[in-house]
């Protein structure tokens, strides 16, 4: 099984998000949750630049691939350790930041 996404796919998956987010309900949700989403995009982005499946990463973490797909789905919300740990598998560093607001 492969977690890599086709351009068939994603072309669903950016027409299924578009008609979500004309849901006022779903927007103010996505909007509330946008932090954990730019986390969980740069884990993804982090774990393909290394070239490795969630298996792998996975194996490399001492972990589940099972467990890896709940953190990519947003299912779980990761602990630092964990991020930290993710970073140095995919040879990146973790860098967190408070940004005043506007």
């Amino acid at each position: 099984m492969t977690d890599e996404i086709n351009a068939q796919d994603l072309e669903e998956l950016v027409r299924m998000q578009a008609e979500m987010m004309a849901d006022p309900r779903y927007r103010a949700y996505a909007e509330d949750r946008a932090e954990e989403m730019a986390v969980i995009e740069a884990m993804v982005a982090a774990r393909q630049a290394a070239g490795l499946s969630q298996a792998e990463l996975a194996a490399r973490l001492g972990s589940t691939q099972p467990a890896i797909a709940r953190l990519e789905a947003g299912r779980v919300s990761p602990r630092l350790t964990t991020l930290r740990r993710i970073a140095r598998v995919t040879g990146c560093r973790l860098a967190v930041a408070f940004v005043p607001e506007a």
